[in-house]
Formats: structure tokens, C-alpha cells, sequence
């Protein structure tokens, strides 16, 4: 699984025109799930989700605190698109994601953990499969990028664009 957090002073989802989820100060996460993905991978990032710190301390204290310990909110947002191999010509190719239900089931899987791994009310979702409008106000910008899964594979290497 591939993740792509984003520390945000808000973001919201928006589908046909109607907000479905909206959060405050706290994190964006932009979720894939690759074929062979499993269960393991989806709580080991569930929790990298929760444990990242991203904000300074009341010190100021760089990169000492994570969205719990700031009572922040989290959006997961499915994003497939995340895995698209761009090596070849100039169409993204999406092979690299899990498709249909199986990635689906995944996917709300990573979600319930991360749900799970914080308060339910403070973590939010978009819809899975369908067309969003994502807005947010990045705060920094601060923007990582996560993977959980085996160390080699084809979709664990970096994309050479």
C-alpha cells in the first residue's frame, strides 16, 4: 500500500456537488492499495498514518508531535492513481493498482484501523470509487510519502518520470 499524507490546516471532500466529509487542522491521506496487498499492510500504514510527527512542540521543537497528540482530524481519501507506472509514453498505466471489491474491502480496512487507532469521530472518508473534488489548505507545505508493503516489488520502486 502506498500512502500520501499531506498536513493540512483544512481539507474537505466533495461529491456531485455535496461535501461528504470535511476536517480541520490535521492530516490528508491520499490511500492505494497494490495487488498482493493484505490486511498487514493496511494496519502497518494505518498506524504510520497516526504515529508521523509533523508538528513542532510547544517549544518549538521541530517534527515532535502527531496528529493525536495535536487532536487533529484525518481525511482518507482512496486515490489509485498513486500506483500508475509513467515510465512509457505518455498514458499513465494503472496495473499497478488492486481493482474492484478486493481493493474496496482493503481499502476500508486501512480506514477502520486508522479509525480504530484514534477516535472514530475524528477520522473522516471519502467515497471510494467515485469522483471527488478535493480541496485543502496545506500547511507548510509538508507532504510525505508512505509505503507499507515488501521492500522490493513493482510497486515499492519509485516511479521514473
Amino acid at each position: 500500500m502506498k500512502a500520501i499524507l499531506q498536513r493540512v490546516l483544512s481539507a474537505s471532500v466533495t461529491v456531485d456537488k455535496e461535501v461528504v466529509s470535511s476536517i480541520g487542522k490535521g492530516l490528508l491521506v491520499f490511500a492505494a492499495v497494490a495487488p498482493g496487498d493484505t490486511e498487514k499492510e493496511a494496519e502497518s500504514l494505518a498506524s504510520k498514518v497516526l504515529k508521523m510527527k509533523l508538528w513542532d512542540d510547544e517549544a518549538g521543537a521541530r517534527w515532535k508531535k502527531n496528529v493525536q497528540d495535536i487532536n487533529g482530524e484525518v481525511l482518507c481519501v482512496s486515490q489509485f492513481t498513486l500506483l500508475a507506472k509513467t515510465s512509457k509514453g505518455n498514458k499513465p498505466d494503472f496495473h499497478g493498482a488492486m481493482g474492484g471489491e478486493e481493493a474496496n474491502g482493503l481499502y476500508h480496512h486501512f480506514f477502520e484501523k486508522v479509525q480504530e487507532g484514534y477516535m472514530t469521530d475524528r477520522v473522516k472518508n471519502g467515497k471510494f470509487q467515485a469522483m471527488m473534488e478535493v480541496a485543502l489548505v496545506n500547511d507548510g507545505p509538508v507532504t510525505l510519502e508512505l509505503v507499507a508493503g515488501p521492500k522490493e516489488g513493482p510497486n515499492t520502486k519509485p516511479n521514473r518520470t
